[in-house]
């Protein structure tokens, strides 16, 4: 213990009184006035020349930067932004980073927003409505050019919060903010439409929260083409659906409550409103022993990078990821470029993880 204590104390040298010594060899940090001393220049003419202002004098403009090379004067951003009213921040506000969806989903925006001279500050709300607007308020707090959100709530605090800076709302929706999304009621139709094609008349559907906007979207659209099949075409179809969390444990306890009923009633294909989801009803399949997709067909919805690399390959409804990236990112540099919802049309990728009936 003693030799511990001799090392922290020498890691932080203390002075006569007892309390931590000052590093003397920290420089401090040069400011605006440093700048503005060794140029010989007031500190609006430096002002001047950081905002590129062209009514500065040439000669005066080497001098003063000659003296920010010199001292190694980096500008606040934040100042800089508040100055000039001008912020190369766009905030980004999603629900879940364990989500792949979102994950991916922010590597594209901050991949168009970085090519347009912008950096991404992230935050993460964790699915609570609290830690969103605590999130919210600290962004703003930054004076950013806009920020993108996929909401958790849609109350009227978060929408009077972000009446201030350009907001465009991806994935969910949020009153009085444009949104750039899937069509989510399409997607959950061509799922069903899929395997309805593939002759499947006994279905299952896993739905995320009913709270969420997107759950509710994916499930509508789902259960309604089947009632469309089954009164148009008098097939009987079997359909039940039941509630769980975006995440794969929600896939696990959901897909073993929907395939514990006798093999001759039992489900032969159950979609999901995500891919995690449908993963972990990939895993619950084969501790049951059912086969994928020989006894169980399984449709994902979002098309996230590991949809592809999970045997078997999953089927699953693709979410043009890129292209709601590129949206929302126009939409906060250049005011007005989008006006109302944009709805992009999703599409079936076909891959392992299911079959026709036989």
């Amino acid at each position: 213990m003693k030799r511990f204590m001799k090392s922290v104390c020498d890691a932080f040298p203390h002075n006569a009184n007892g309390h931590a010594a000052r590093s003397k060899e920290r420089p401090l940090k040069p400011t605006v006035k440093d700048v503005a001393r060794s140029a010989g220049v007031s500190v609006g003419t430096v002002s001047r020349v950081l905002a590129k202002n062209a009514t500065v004098n040439e000669g005066i403009r080497n001098r003063v930067d000659k003296a920010i090379e010199k001292l190694g004067y980096s500008p606040s951003s934040l100042g800089r932004s508040l100055r000039l009213n001008k912020s190369d921040i766009i905030g980004f506000v999603i629900p879940d980073i364990t989500n792949p969806f979102f994950a991916d989903l922010a590597k594209h925006i901050e991949i168009l927003a970085s090519a347009a001279g912008y950096s991404v500050l992230l935050a993460n709300t964790h699915d609570d409505p609290l830690a969103e607007k605590t999130q919210i308020q600290s962004l703003l707090g930054r004076a950013p050019a806009g920020i993108v959100i996929a909401p958790v709530s849609n109350s009227l605090v978060i929408e009077r919060l972000l009446k201030g800076p350009v907001c465009v709302t991806v994935d969910r929706p949020l009153t009085g903010h444009s949104l750039v999304s899937v069509d989510n009621v399409e997607g959950g139709r061509l799922a069903a439409a899929y395997l309805l094609g593939l002759g499947h008349r006994r279905i299952g559907y896993i739905c995320g929260p009913r709270t969420t906007e997107v759950s509710l979207q994916r499930l509508r659209g789902f259960s309604d083409e089947i009632a469309r099949v089954s009164t148009e075409c008098g097939d009987k179809v079997e359909f039940t659906a039941v509630e769980g969390q975006f995440d794969y444990k929600s896939g696990e306890e959901m897909g073993r409550r929907l395939l514990s009923a006798p093999a001759n009633v039992r489900p032969t294909a159950i979609a999901t409103a995500n891919d995690q989801q449908a993963i972990g009803l990939l895993r619950c399949s084969r501790d049951m022993g059912i086969r994928v997709p020989h006894d169980l067909s399984i449709v994902g919805f979002d098309d996230i990078p590991l949809a592809s690399l999970v045997l078997p390959r999953l089927t699953t409804i693709r979410q043009p990821v890129h292209e709601i990236a590129e949206i929302a990112i126009r939409a906060v540099l250049v005011r007005g470029a989008i006006n109302g919802p944009i709805l992009l049309p999703p599409s079936v990728v076909e891959r392992e993880s299911t079959a026709r009936v036989s």
